[in-house]
C-alpha cells in the first residue's frame, strides 16, 4: 500500500473519528483538533501499520493515546501556572514570605546548570520536563528507550550536583539573615 492510498483510507475515517473524539473532549473544536492530531500521527507512522489489520481500531488507539498524553501535559502545565485573575490569601502569604530576588538568582543558577549539560542529555531531559513520554522522546530522537531513560537519569544527577547549594536538607544551604 502506498502512502497516498493509506492517507486516503485514513481521511475517509474522519467522520467516525470525530464522533469518537467528541466522547473524550465534549467540545466540537477540541474534537476537530484531536481528529487532526490523530490523522497526522497515523500518516506520519503509516509504516507501523500492518496491512490486513483493523485500521479503525488502530486509529482509535492512536486517538485515545493522543488524548491521554495531551491531558497529562495539560495537567502538568496547569500545576505550575496559575491562570486566575484573583489572588487567594494563600498565594498572597506565599508571595510575601518568599523573596522574588532570591528566586531570580535560583532561576539563573538553574539555567546555567542546564546550559552546561551536553546536548545528548539536555534535549531528552527538557523534552521529558515538558511532558513528553519516554517512547515519544525515543521516537523523536531515534534512539532506544533505555538510552532515553539513562540520559534523563544522568542529567538529573548532574543537575542535582550542580545545584547542591539549594538542597534545603543540606546544612551547607545559605540561610538568609545569617552571617
Amino acid at each position: 500500500m502506498t502512502n497516498i492510498e493509506f492517507s486516503t483510507l485514513v481521511t475517509r475515517q474522519a467522520p467516525s473519528l470525530k464522533i469518537y473524539a467528541l466522547r473524550f473532549t465534549h467540545d466540537s473544536d477540541d474534537a476537530n483538533d484531536l481528529v487532526q492530531d490523530t490523522i497526522l500521527k497515523a500518516i506520519t507512522y503509516f509504516n507501523k501499520f500492518k496491512e490486513g489489520t483493523n485500521l479503525k481500531a488502530w486509529l482509535y488507539t492512536i486517538m485515545k493515546n493522543t488524548f491521554i498524553n495531551n491531558y497529562r501535559r495539560f495537567v502538568k502545565i496547569n500545576t505550575f501556572v496559575t491562570k486566575t485573575d484573583e489572588i487567594s490569601s494563600q498565594q498572597l502569604f506565599y508571595s510575601s514570605t518568599h523573596n522574588q530576588g532570591e528566586s531570580k538568582f535560583i532561576m539563573d543558577d538553574i539555567k546555567t546548570a542546564l546550559s552546561k549539560l551536553h546536548q545528548d542529555y539536555y534535549v531528552p531531559f527538557t523534552m521529558y520536563f515538558e511532558g513528553y513520554k519516554y517512547h515519544e522522546i525515543a521516537n523523536q530522537l531515534t534512539i532506544p528507550i533505555g538510552t532515553v531513560k539513562t540520559r534523563i537519569h544522568v542529567a538529573r544527577k548532574m543537575l542535582k550536583r550542580s545545584l547542591k547549594v539549594y538542597d534545603f536538607n543540606n546544612s551547607n544551604y545559605p540561610q538568609l539573615g545569617t552571617a
